[in-house]
């Protein structure tokens, strides 16, 4: 990382914080490397906007974070049927978890998450400079870790995210400020993110070519710009540095490869489909060897997919008719449209429809098991997730129990 760069006239704030000066295209860029929840970093940047003369300001955000640093009401206008009706449940869930992690440790200090980038948004609107929104959007780039990762390590990232959110050490004011060596996301995801390369690689290196990208596009929209504020996590200082003195790449082109989302690999649908082909097949022959054995095979199926996925429903609290919907349609799997989950949800959503209160309470309540539970919003994504989780594990032990029944 650059060693800091104090300035003559240097605030007190700005010692401690990592800062490097870089010259590209013509363009000065100081990049000022923040903690998302440190106070230090929201005086460094108000500092730095007192003491020196900017043409602009860039901050680590994308469109959607960006509005709701701006908006925190935001949150109100989600679309939950669109959500579920798209399959966009992981992405919104694992979102909500980033920001319940990082409300958990500013909770403890009276930092709102984001701070140092609204600070630097603000500062600009203040001095009627442009502000550029730099980073890719949050769901692009979870998407492209969750596809880019194999089964074993998504199965970190989701504990990994867990344990972030509900993890119940203590935590000093001294180790938020080493947050600063490190990227929010990256913290999210604990030491498996800086283990794994493919993780590390769509958590920060991505980001780091994007970023400088993006730079690049702007400085050349606006070639009346001489010196630039850039606000960034810390742990991407290194990294956007070295970009910004030795990246060569045309930069719309370098940004629409960075967006791209990698199709989803097609064989463990391909697999999945014939497992369960295979299956019935398997019932088919039961029936023609005995139709009483046929009769019990079929049973077992129904009565496992059904019943894990109540269970999943059950402990995710939801209205029973929600849960008896997610049972109706588990066993259905060769002709449904979506998972039973989904069905769930959407029963869940029109009974017991989320008020005002909770899209309110959300962001507080996630960062708190019980949270999941009282809030209606949180709730319905967890039914969800359950009510699938359930299905499948049913599908899987009936399975077993069928091909032992008629082998």
């Amino acid at each position: 990382m650059d060693t800091p760069l104090p300035s003559s006239g240097t605030p007190p704030a700005l010692p401690a914080q990592p800062i490097a000066r870089v010259e590209r295209w013509g363009v000065e860029f100081v990049l000022l490397g923040t903690a998302h929840v440190s106070r230090h970093s929201v005086d460094a940047v108000r500092a730095l906007l007192e003491t020196e003369h900017f043409d602009a300001v860039a901050v680590e955000l994308c469109s959607s974070r960006a509005a709701g640093l701006r908006d925190p009401e935001q949150i109100r206008q989600m679309d939950l049927f669109r959500v579920i009706r798209d399959g966009k449940v992981g992405m919104v869930a694992a979102s909500l978890a980033l920001g319940a992690f990082q409300r958990r440790l500013a909770e403890r200090f009276g930092v709102e998450p984001g701070a140092e980038m609204l600070a630097a948004m603000d500062g600009a609107d203040a001095r009627a400079l442009p502000c550029w929104l730099i980073d890719r959007e949050v769901g692009t780039t979870l998407k492209r870790a969750w596809r880019n990762v194999g089964f074993g390590e998504r199965m970190r990232i989701l504990g990994s995210l867990g344990a972030s959110v509900f993890g119940g050490e203590e935590t000093s004011e001294k180790d938020i400020e080493a947050l600063k060596q490190g990227d929010m996301l990256e913290d999210a995801f604990g030491e498996f993110a800086r283990d794994s390369a493919t993780l590390f690689r769509s958590l920060i290196g991505e980001r780091d070519r994007f970023m400088a990208a993006s730079l690049q596009q702007q400085v050349e929209r606006a070639p009346q710009v001489r010196r630039v504020l850039v606000v960034i996590g810390a742990g991407h200082l290194a990294g956007l540095s070295q970009m910004l003195r030795e990246g060569e790449w045309q930069a719309q082109r370098e940004l629409l490869e960075l967006n791209r989302i990698p199709p989803a690999s097609r064989w463990p649908k391909w697999i999945a489909i014939g497992m369960v082909l295979a299956l019935f097949a398997v019932i088919a022959y039961a029936f023609f060897r005995s139709p009483a054995l046929g009769f019990s095979t079929l049973l077992d199926w129904a009565l496992f997919t059904a019943g894990l996925a109540a269970l999943g429903g059950i402990l995710a609290g939801g209205h029973p008719l929600s849960i008896l919907v997610g049972a109706v349609v588990a066993p259905f799997k060769p002709i449904r449209i979506l998972p039973p989950g989904a069905f769930a949800a959407m029963t869940e959503l029109l009974l017991r429809r989320p008020r005002v209160a909770d899209f309110e309470a959300l962001k507080g309540d996630l960062v708190r098991w019980r949270g999941w539970w009282r809030n209606r919003v949180a709730r319905i994504l967890l039914l969800f997730m359950l009510v699938n989780l359930g299905a499948l594990a049913g599908e899987y032990i009936a399975g077993i129990k069928i091909l032992r029944a008629v082998f």
